[in-house]
């Protein structure tokens, strides 16, 4: 269901405002949407559906932060996927955590596959080739380099420490990424 820009924007304002039926037409129109990108994800209705009524909650909840320079499926497709991503988190901290003495016993019969001397030596050797790389970006890109892979921050936890939206964070990382790229092949043809 295709719907023009101006009504959209109409009831996003609306919703804004605090108004229901704004709230009732943006449920009603992306609903399917976000719950048919869950779907995909879960493979599981219940779930899909629990996370798309989290989506929406969240999203009406912060109904004022949005701008409408962005696409509103967009954002809220960002929104259930940070919720999708969060709940594997947890589920699999808990998951963690759970384990008998016999998976315990299990374990300790695992062969040890731990690198070898010479492993760590050529994993320091790269690493420090790496950063090394990355020191020549600018400020800025390194330090969303370090959040999202040394540290590994979520796009949401580097969006919040920053203090910047998290489509910006995305841009920033995908830019780094791209740079890096650039700088490690020029370095080895060199």
């Amino acid at each position: 269901m295709e719907i023009k820009k101006e009504i959209l924007s109409r009831e996003i304002q609306n919703a804004k405002l605090g108004k229901q039926t704004a709230f009732n037409f943006l449920l009603d129109t992306f609903w399917n949407e976000v719950y048919g990108f869950q779907l995909i994800r879960v493979h599981n209705e219940t779930d899909a559906e629990d996370i798309t009524i989290e989506t929406f909650a969240k999203a009406f909840d912060k109904i004022k932060t949005f701008q409408e320079e962005y696409t509103f499926s967009t954002w809220l497709i960002t929104i259930s996927k940070n919720i999708h991503i969060d709940k594997l988190r947890k589920k699999n901290a808990s998951i963690a955590t759970k384990y008998t003495e016999m998976d315990d016993l299990q374990i300790k019969k695992i062969p040890d596959d731990s690198p070898s001397p010479e492993d760590n030596l050529i994993t320091q050797q790269n690493l420090a080739a790496l950063l090394k790389h990355i020191k020549k970006l600018k400020p800025h890109y390194q330090e969303v380099i370090n959040l999202r892979f040394f540290q590994e921050m979520s796009y949401k936890e580097i969006a919040e420490k920053l203090e910047e939206p998290i489509n910006n964070i995305k841009v920033k990382l995908l830019r780094s990424k791209k740079l890096l790229a650039e700088i490690i092949s020029k370095s080895k043809s060199d």
